[in-house]
């Protein structure tokens, strides 16, 4: 008699895209445990040489979200506030304004540009597939796939929540990632 090892149950098996965005997601999560409950000056704070805060990194997230995702990723438009915004002029608005707006509008904007992503991103899966492309091209001509989008956005959380782990410790000594059950968005 041959004994094998007990399978999975197919519920417990993930797809590609489940297994991707469960990691953008706990990303998010742990993002989120690192700059959440602070008040403006918390959200102000600046480290070492650096004039970056939490806020500002808060609201550039949430504009990466509309960029990449939104707008890249499915081709939507940016929507509000980045629509309005003359970046040309302003390149560091996001992380200007950021450091000065009040903590209940920074993480707003950041939950719904978190929200309207996963909208998108669950249409964009279900339309095109992981292999599918993304709705801009380099200017060498290149398409993205969906995949390369989300490993990018992954990427974007993993290098920020780095900075965010060192600004949050700087101003009330936070550190680690927060336990799952700890934070919800």
């Amino acid at each position: 008699m041959s004994e094998t090892a007990p399978q999975p149950s197919p519920s417990a098996v993930r797809t590609e895209a489940e297994s991707l965005l469960s990691v953008l997601e706990r990303n998010r999560r742990t993002f989120a445990w690192k700059t959440s409950g602070l008040d403006e000056k918390g959200l102000r704070a600046t480290t070492a040489a650096s004039s970056m805060t939490l806020g500002g990194l808060v609201k550039h997230v949430a504009l990466v979200e509309a960029d990449w995702l939104a707008v890249k990723l499915a081709g939507q438009e940016y929507g509000a506030p980045w629509g309005a915004v003359d970046f040309d002029a302003d390149p560091d608005w996001e992380w200007r304004t950021g450091k000065l707006d009040s903590p209940e509008n920074v993480y707003a904007l950041w939950r719904e540009a978190v929200e309207r992503s996963r909208k998108v991103v669950a249409e964009v899966i279900e339309e095109r597939g992981l292999d599918g492309p993304a709705s801009f091209s380099w200017p060498g001509g290149r398409t993205p796939t969906v995949r390369a989008m989300l490993l990018d956005m992954i990427e974007e959380y993993a290098r920020h929540t780095g900075h965010a782990d060192i600004l949050r410790e700087a101003v009330d000594g936070r550190v680690g990632e927060g336990a799952p059950e700890d934070f919800t968005f």
